[in-house]
């Protein structure tokens, strides 16, 4: 007879319309053998009719047991309640409001029955699973990259793999071996967050954890009643389990593996960063509560803080520095500010100042929530593009759709300081960043246009429409796909780019390429614009007199030939990063060339000394320029590396050469999402000599141009603004 592999634990509590799906999905899988698996329900007193649904399956199905308590002892003491009923290899604690995909149980033994027989079973087996939303819409772990590909698929420590603890800390979506489980010599705590003081043990413990690579949990989000959505001082409780997982860590006898140090400092990050996502999210610490809640994170910090402990940098790092010392007033103003004053970037003696200057931000804070009270102005629509630098970007090509097909919308720009207020185009309102009449329009717009994020102090508000356009079809890894890249990351807050895409309501994407890796990158609940980029509506619609204009207003000879050269920006290594030796080529083409540099925007100071004798091509810095479509009109040929320039400059279909001496270095530190030696917009090389041969050649790529274009130019009709105005605003006639 096949040993009992699998037990599943089902804590039951005010779910009575969720509860049949949950034991349908589990107990209706034909494929598992009967006499592998059982369900063990826990009615933890619950006051609708779950009780009488159990009893009535399990009246009809022998592999369910359940268990009725006399007293509700909330979800962790419904599990220690099962726990001494189990007879399985494993156990899995599966909460009754969800379900399990089709064969998940019958994949999940065939699963177990291999680690069965395994010299060394896996301790615990960590699955895949789904995100499902009120409304029926699905998002897939958003942490499955740290898990793919990562020593997890065969199995390891989590020492050997600490990005773990990057995903989620929860028990539903892990299989633990029982045995190994017993051993631990944990429980699951009282009240809110009560899995986490088994789940921390249980991965610092764990001689081999394993990753099945299947979804097999489908997880509710944001329903009625989930703590997460739930305002109570219940979330206090965090505390106390939080105190167990470092109990268990200091014990002598604790079981597993030694806890390198480091590990240890990453566990107690890891509570300090829940901790405050928890402060910080609206509306679960009740405003009475708040002040303690705050005063248990310092509290945290004082117990639990691991010896030599050193504090992250950047924003997180002072928000932890305020955080330990309990000043609950300085991190309000810092959270409200969303910026980091220059000030605290001099270390922990310049917090004071900066509290100061906080504070005197205070009085933008409550203007802002002043205007919030105004209704909203169905007919405004505030613009904005790269960090408020002004008139650009496809924030600009809808703005000008919108007067032509939605005239009633009035559009206004947000801009930084006066200097970019000067340089925007006549005829085009604008606000300045932090004056009445911007916090009136970021309070009140009902329409918000952005290549970026707006700062994540402007709350958004309950009717507001936010369009995402973004500025680049993604070679590199972008958003969410970054967690696994820290160095290439460079300090990226992905909770707080979370709450950013959980404002859009719009994301506006390229080509189908663009879809597939945005939904990944950037999970949320917006749909999606297949419409193409509108500021390549320009591109696309371009007639040879706007060429000729604009080579004359760039200061092109007739008869030469323009090269653009736009490097883009690498992580990590600071400012520009002249791999090209400009000069030098500018010797190599001759003359009858003009090289247009033009270095990433990320970057300052330029390219240089660029002077170069009468034989060369002559050199021109064009970093500065407003309007980067301006010079792919001007230029004969694009030169970049990784840019996302090359795919809007493919509009034109003109040459393009990719320069790219350190492509492997590259793929290896940012990540790509397809190799761009395999499907290249033209020519590659990787040294100067064969840059000028190919620049040289003319057009030497035809073939390798058509190709791209056929992969990453298919919306490029002309018409991507029109379709992004007629799906967003409400368009006359």
């Amino acid at each position: 007879m096949s040993p009992l592999l699998l037990s599943i634990v089902l804590p039951v509590h005010g779910v009575e319309r969720f509860l049949p799906r949950c034991l349908d999905s589990i107990l209706g899988d034909t494929a598992a053998v009967e006499s592998r698996f059982e369900v063990v329900a826990v009615d933890d007193l619950s006051p609708d009719g779950s009780g009488a649904i159990l009893d009535a399956y399990a009246a009809r199905d022998r592999r369910l047991r359940v268990l009725h308590l006399d007293e509700n002892r909330g979800l962790g003491g419904a599990r220690a309640a099962a726990l001494p009923q189990l007879r399985g290899e494993y156990v899995w604690f599966v909460d009754s409001d969800d379900w399990v995909p089709e064969r998940t149980v019958s994949v999940l033994l065939d699963e177990l029955a291999q680690e069965h027989r395994r010299a060394t079973p896996a301790d615990v087996l960590i699955t895949d699973f789904t995100h499902v939303y009120p409304d029926g819409g699905t998002e897939p772990n958003p942490w499955r990259h740290v898990l793919t590909g990562s020593p997890l698929i065969e199995g390891c420590t989590l020492a050997e793999h600490p990005a773990l603890f990057r995903t989620v800390m929860s028990v539903w979506n892990k299989v633990f071996r029982r045995a190994f489980l017993a051993g631990l010599d944990v429980s699951f705590g009282p009240g809110y967050y009560e899995d986490i003081s088994v789940t921390y043990p249980a991965l610092l413990a764990a001689e081999r954890l394993r990753y099945l690579d299947r979804p097999c949990y489908n997880y509710r989000r944001g329903r009625d009643g989930a703590i997460t959505a739930t305002a109570s001082p219940k979330h206090a409780d965090v505390f106390a389990q939080y105190d167990a997982i470092f109990a268990f860590l200091d014990r002598a006898d604790r079981p597993g593996p030694p806890v390198p140090e480091a590990l240890r400092t990453q566990v107690f990050e890891r509570t300090v960063q829940q901790a405050l996502n928890v402060y910080d999210s609206p509306g679960l610490v009740p405003a009475d509560r708040r002040k303690d809640f705050f005063r248990r994170i310092a509290q945290h910090f004082e117990r639990h803080r691991p010896a030599g402990y050193r504090f992250p940098g950047g924003v997180r790092g002072v928000q932890y520095r305020l955080a330990a010392r309990g000043a609950r007033i300085a991190y309000a103003e810092l959270r409200r500010t969303g910026r980091l004053p220059r000030e605290l970037k001099r270390g922990a003696r310049a917090v004071a100042p900066a509290v100061k200057k906080g504070v005197r931000s205070g009085a933008r804070f409550t203007a802002y929530n002043a205007f919030r009270r105004l209704p909203l102005d169905e007919h405004l629509a505030v613009y904005a593009a790269y960090w408020h630098r002004g008139y650009a970007c496809s924030p600009a090509a809808i703005y000008e759709k919108a007067k032509e097909l939605a005239p009633q919308i009035r559009g206004v720009w947000v801009v930084e300081n006066r200097r970019q207020a000067d340089a925007m185009p006549d005829g085009v309102p604008y606000v300045i960043v932090n004056t009445p009449a911007y916090l009136k329009a970021m309070a009140t717009a009902k329409y918000f246009v952005n290549n970026v994020n707006f700062p994540r102090t402007m709350a958004k508000r309950p009717g507001t429409v936010h369009v995402q356009t973004q500025h680049g079809t993604p070679l590199k890894a972008m958003g969410m796909d970054l967690r696994g890249r820290p160095e290439a990351a460079e300090g990226m807050d992905f909770d707080r780019l979370q709450e950013a895409i959980d404002r859009w309501d719009f994301l506006v994407s390229s080509n189908p390429h663009t879809s597939e890796h945005f939904a990944r990158a950037f999970p949320g609940h917006y749909e999606m614009l297949d419409t193409g980029y509108p500021r390549n509506d320009r591109l696309a619609n371009a007639t040879r007199e706007e060429v000729r204009a604009m080579r004359e207003r760039i200061g092109l000879r007739p008869g030469t030939t323009a090269v653009l050269y736009a490097p883009t920006h690498r992580g990590g290594r600071g400012g520009y990063l002249p791999l090209l030796d400009v000069t030098d080529l500018a010797r190599k083409l001759g003359p009858d060339f003009t090289l247009l540099v033009r270095t990433h925007y990320f970057h300052t100071g330029g390219p240089g000394d660029l002077t170069v004798d009468q034989d060369a091509a002559r050199i021109v810095d064009v970093s500065a320029h407003p309007v980067v479509e301006d010079l792919y009109l001007a230029a004969d040929a694009l030169v970049t590396d990784y840019s996302s320039m090359m795919f809007d400059y493919a509009v034109l279909d003109r040459p393009v050469v990719v320069f790219a001496p350190d492509w492997e270095e590259y793929q290896r530190e940012r990540g790509v999402y397809f190799d761009l030696f395999a499907l290249p917009p033209g020519a590659v090389t990787v040294d100067a000599e064969g840059l000028a041969k190919a620049l040289l050649a003319g057009d030497p790529e035809p073939a390798a141009r058509a190709r791209f274009r056929a992969r990453f130019c298919v919306w490029d009709d002309g018409g991507a603004a029109e379709r992004v105005v007629r799906r967003v605003f409400p368009v006359r006639g």
